[in-house]
């Protein structure tokens, strides 16, 4: 069964994807907590911090002449001068300009092209893949959310702000001045390994990746030089909160399950693939399918959005481009509502509240909570999670450009509404007081010199 053939079984994508019980992101090979998720969160504030990123992300190896111009025909953004050795953000929309899915592009050499993120961006790319006459190959190298002895690179991130000591210390024969964006070339414990210099939590910092069976020796070597720096791993729940004090969009929800332009893309996807098991909840319920995709301008793509090239939904988004859009916001939420739902989530007395587990309060893939000002709907909340640096939950929402007011109290409400998943359980929707607060909630330190 394909994921079209899945999807009309339900009598629809959205019901499809509100009756799964799939819960919210996996982040396989690596434990749930190394020491505390507070004091890993801690760590890219005051030291340095490890992010495995082995294990969750799929890569798509594209190899050929005509590498970069099969991946300009989908990527929003100019990639004309993607170099070897130098990475970019990629974006890519469907033909009705909304977001199907970011990741990372790295210029490995002259004819390898390496696509590292979420699954849905390997595929798109994949199906159009098979079906071009450009003189490319491309190899699926998969994720291990389904176990496997080994896959092509090791992959981790230091962050922090002994992140860029660190790096000095354990690089063989001295760090290479990497500029932002950029990709260096180094030995560590004696194995050449690959940087990407950049920031994630709003940190400087470098990913690091190289032959899988170099990870021992390097890791080795990171960790014991990293006693010096107050080094701390960051476990499979610290992971994803990273994201919410930069402000980035880690999963929005894609707009492949819209309209009859992407149905060939819908058939061959298999019904099990990460599109077909993925859930949508929260307090947010529509039958509008719009009402949950998003533009690149929405999530700050504004500016990778770039017309002087053809590419899929070009049309789409230059018809558009001077159309009002929602804007991006931090909501800090109300310590106080926060804590007497959760009491009240796991007291004696009925109806219940839904329970907001900490640190990732998220029970869906997709998660829409409908933001009040008054009565009026402004918007809609998405990806949620506890800071410690900020000593409470955040969480990243679009609203109405007139709403925006730093400062200003709204109302967020928490629950699914009738929900019929088994992994949801009976509560009642109630409002919790939020703070719209800037994006990112920090100031970023990242430094682009």
């Amino acid at each position: 069964m394909n994921l079209e053939q899945k999807i009309q079984s339900y009598g629809g994508a959205l019901n499809m994807l509100r009756a799964s019980n799939d819960r919210t992101v996996i982040f396989p090979g690596i434990p749930p907590e190394f020491t505390n998720w507070r004091d890993e969160q801690r760590a890219w504030h005051h030291g340095v911090v490890l992010f495995e990123q082995s294990f969750h992300m799929t890569e798509l190896h594209i190899r050929g002449a005509d590498g970069l111009a099969f991946v300009s025909q989908f990527a929003t953004n100019d990639l004309s001068n993607l170099e070897p050795m130098r990475a970019k953000q990629l974006v890519m929309v469907d033909p009705s300009g909304h977001l199907i899915s970011d990741a990372i592009i790295f210029g490995e050499s002259a004819d390898f092209l390496r696509v590292v993120g979420p699954p849905t961006a390997s595929n798109w790319l994949q199906f159009n893949a098979e079906q071009s006459d450009l003189s490319i190959e491309v190899n699926r190298n998969e994720n291990m959310i389904v176990p496997r002895e080994s896959r092509d690179v090791f992959r981790f991130q230091l962050q922090g702000p002994h992140a860029l000591d660190l790096m000095r210390a354990v690089v063989d024969d001295g760090l290479p001045e990497i500029k932002f964006f950029r990709i260096g070339e180094f030995k560590v414990a004696g194995h050449t390994i690959r940087a990407l210099r950049h920031g994630m939590a709003g940190r400087p910092g470098f990913e690091l990746y190289g032959p899988w069976d170099s990870q021992w020796d390097v890791r080795a070597k990171i960790e014991e030089v990293g006693q010096q720096f107050d080094l701390r791993k960051a476990g499979s729940v610290t992971y994803p909160t990273a994201a919410q004090e930069s402000g980035w969009m880690p999963r929005p929800f894609p707009s492949i399950f819209y309209g009859e332009d992407m149905r060939p893309f819908r058939e061959w996807l298999p019904a099990q693939s990460f599109e077909g098991t993925c859930s949508l909840g929260g307090s947010h319920v529509s039958d509008d399918m719009l009402a949950y995709m998003v533009k690149p301008p929405e999530l700050g793509y504004g500016p990778m959005v770039h017309f002087d090239h053809d590419f899929v939904g070009r049309d789409a988004l230059l018809a558009r481009k001077d159309e009002p859009s929602k804007v991006k916001v931090t909501l800090a939420w109300n310590n106080e509502d926060v804590f007497d739902v959760m009491r009240r989530s796991v007291g004696p007395d009925y109806p219940r509240t839904k329970f907001i587990q900490l640190p990732i309060p998220m029970y869906a893939t997709f998660e829409y909570d409908r933001v009040l000002d008054g009565d009026r709907l402004i918007g809609l909340s998405q990806w949620c999670t506890f800071s410690s640096n900020a000593g409470s939950v955040l969480s990243t929402a679009l609203i109405d450009a007139d709403a925006v007011e730093m400062g200003k109290e709204v109302t967020l409400l928490w629950g699914e509404p009738n929900s019929n998943r088994r992994t949801v359980e009976d509560h009642e929707v109630v409002g919790i007081r939020a703070t719209i607060a800037p994006v990112p909630y920090f100031d970023k330190s990242i430094k682009r010199d």
